[in-house]
């Protein structure tokens, strides 16, 4: 396992924007997950006149969809790696390249800021909670996404909780990931002077050829060498893990989405 100083980052060490295919990846996770949040930041009040900022948007499904079904005003849309986004654009969309742990100017402040599956991978969470809610206009309303992990000692053995349990560990190891913390998320948001504060929690279904299978199967493809050096799992188990996913006798939990928010008083 790697010490914390060797770790790579993000689309560095894992999940690299330019293999082929990692759109296509990212794509079956905005399926699998782009209703229940476009449902939840409408029902906060996403709509005409509202400014957005959409960080880590990844392919835009997120930012996208706020302009054409939410009919929000603007969407800035900030990531480390704009290949994806730059190559879909739509009038109200703005892409900028961007760190966000950097603190960049990002040009005023917005009505809902949003960030789904970024948190989870930064070791700077606590502290981007509050940079975050220091975006907010008065009234903004920040949202915060990540993936939380449903297996435990309790959860009977399987090729996927198997597969699961190594992927996460792995991806800790390789790049920081940390879904234990995530749910902390609500606590951060009142501790960033946010009010309203609430959260919940979305799992899909494991169904074969699903969009959310074919998301987790892409990601223990691309995340083997992180899975195989924890010892936990070696490569003839993760094969077993991918035909048992898509075997239609799966019957484990997904990761879920907690998805957390709070907003600016005023």
């Amino acid at each position: 396992m790697s010490a914390a100083g060797e770790r790579g980052r993000y689309g560095e060490a894992a999940f690299r924007p330019e293999q082929p295919g990692e759109g296509e990846r990212v794509d079956f996770g905005a399926l699998a997950y782009d209703d229940v949040t476009l449902a939840r930041l409408r029902a906060l009040g996403a709509g005409p006149g509202w400014r957005c900022l959409d960080v880590g948007a990844g392919t835009g499904t997120v930012a996208r969809r706020l302009l054409t079904e939410a009919a929000v005003t603007s969407v800035l849309a900030v990531d480390r790696d704009v290949r994806f986004l730059a190559a879909r654009p739509l009038p109200g969309l703005r892409v900028r390249e961007a760190d966000i742990t950097a603190a960049p100017d990002l040009g005023g402040r917005f009505h809902l800021v949003h960030a789904r599956f970024v948190l989870m991978h930064l070791p700077e969470y606590g502290r981007l909670v509050t940079d975050l809610a220091g975006l907010l206009a008065p009234g903004g309303v920040l949202v915060l996404g990540d993936a939380v992990d449903l297996t435990s000692d309790r959860t009977p053995a399987t090729p996927y909780t198997t597969a699961m349990r190594a992927m996460w560990q792995g991806l800790r190891a390789a790049i920081g990931t940390d879904v234990s913390r995530v749910v902390s998320y609500p606590h951060l948001l009142r501790r960033a002077g946010l009010t309203g504060v609430a959260a919940e929690i979305h799992v899909p279904p494991l169904l074969p050829g699903s969009p959310v299978n074919r998301f987790w199967a892409d990601t223990w493809q691309r995340s083997r060498s992180a899975m195989a050096a924890t010892g936990l799992i070696d490569e003839a188990g993760i094969d077993a893990a991918l035909a048992y996913l898509d075997s239609g006798v799966c019957t484990d939990l997904s990761a879920g989405l907690l998805t957390a928010w709070g907003r600016r008083p005023g």
